[in-house]
């Protein structure tokens, strides 16, 4: 298997291309800061992992930026903090200001010249808005959980997204799903026998950070740090044909 074989790269977003665990930690400040006992950002992340998703579960038709005001609600009471509407509120609609990637705008103008692009990411259309204005990058089709009606790891998710390819000409083996999260991308590319690029964003941090572990791990084709690598590595793919 080669990256030259594949006609679309499928993206996750948050974690992948933005780096939403930056932006959910200068988001939570207003709480963290209260806090009379340090958690390190690893405790953070996670603890905001348990909540989202277990928020996803309950209701999964809700837009992604009010489920982070409940997510930031529930945060609160764990810690024994208080909350506004108006904090959560606020931190529901902070997805526009998380950055992205140092390498992410650069390395998708170099893939769009290769490949179809298309992005299928737990997040509500208007808050991508914002984070499409950063990447900077016309993608080919945009599936959000909010076009569908559930999150990821759902497989709902994923046969939503390959009936849409379908109907754009691309079949399942011509797709290169590229993602972080094991727990939310890579356990369900493999249930619906997706090829797989772990953009391993964490690889010099333990754990699973803003998202679930996932168990026992699953497969994936190719592994690379950055964007950037992903890119070095198709540069060299074509030399090698």
């Amino acid at each position: 298997m080669r990256l030259t074989d594949f006609k679309a790269l499928t993206f996750d977003c948050y974690g992948t291309l933005i780096d939403w665990e930056s932006g959910m930690i200068a988001g939570l400040e207003p709480l963290t800061s209260q806090l009379s006992d340090t958690l390190t950002r690893d405790q953070i992340l996670e603890a905001h992992a348990r909540h989202e998703s277990a928020q996803q579960q309950w209701t999964p038709a809700m837009p992604y930026s009010q489920l982070l005001a409940i997510v930031y609600k529930r945060l609160a009471e764990e810690w024994g903090l208080t909350s506004s509407y108006e904090q959560c509120s606020r931190y529901g609609a902070s997805i526009k200001d998380w950055p992205a990637f140092p390498d992410s705008s650069q390395a998708l103008q170099y893939l769009a010249q290769h490949y179809q692009l298309i992005i299928l990411s737990n997040v509500d259309n208007q808050s991508f808005q914002g984070s499409n204005d950063r990447l900077n990058i016309a993608f080919d089709a945009i599936y959000t959980a909010e076009d569908v009606g559930s999150y990821k790891p759902s497989d709902r998710n994923f046969e939503y997204m390959l009936e849409k390819l379908a109907l754009r000409g691309i079949q399942p083996a011509e797709i290169l799903h590229t993602a972080e999260s094991m727990f939310h991308d890579h356990v369900p590319a493999n249930r619906h026998k997706l090829a797989s690029c772990w953009i391993y964003r964490r690889h010099n941090r333990e754990g699973f950070g803003a998202t679930m572990n996932p168990g026992k791990l699953p497969d994936y084709n190719f592994c690379f740090n950055s964007m950037a690598e992903l890119v070095d590595a198709h540069k060299a793919a074509l030399k090698d044909q």
